[in-house]
């Protein structure tokens, strides 16, 4: 999202501590998480994310504090509301259970890649 596009945050679906919201992912000036609230029992954030003009996505960097498991999908704002969207990176493991438990490898950075290199 730093390469000029703007993006705007469509909907939230999740609680949030109210120091690191979801906008925080949009923020140019400063490298701030977003967080989920310990009092959500679901253990599920998600958030949808609408970029202001169509764009290749050639990679994508996740900082990670704390979750387990991730995907992304993607779609058109010009589909239909019943379409589904498309995955972009299949759900991965990014903490095991044991180590969240001892609350090992908490912490991290994931880069995906496209293409076959």
């Amino acid at each position: 999202f730093r390469e000029g596009a703007m993006c705007h945050i469509m909907s939230l679906l999740c609680m949030q501590i109210p120091k690191y919201p979801s906008e925080n992912l949009l923020s140019e000036s400063s490298v701030q998480p977003w967080l989920g609230c310990p009092q959500d029992r679901s253990r599920w954030l998600s958030m949808e994310l609408q970029l202001e003009r169509a764009s290749p996505i050639g990679y994508v960097d996740i900082g990670n504090c704390g979750c387990a498991f991730l995907q992304i999908e993607v779609g058109r704002s010009s589909w239909l509301c019943d379409q589904l969207y498309l995955t972009l990176v299949p759900t991965i493991t990014l903490m095991t259970p044991d180590d969240s438990k001892l609350g090992r490898n908490h912490c991290g950075v994931w880069m995906f890649k496209g293409g076959k290199d």
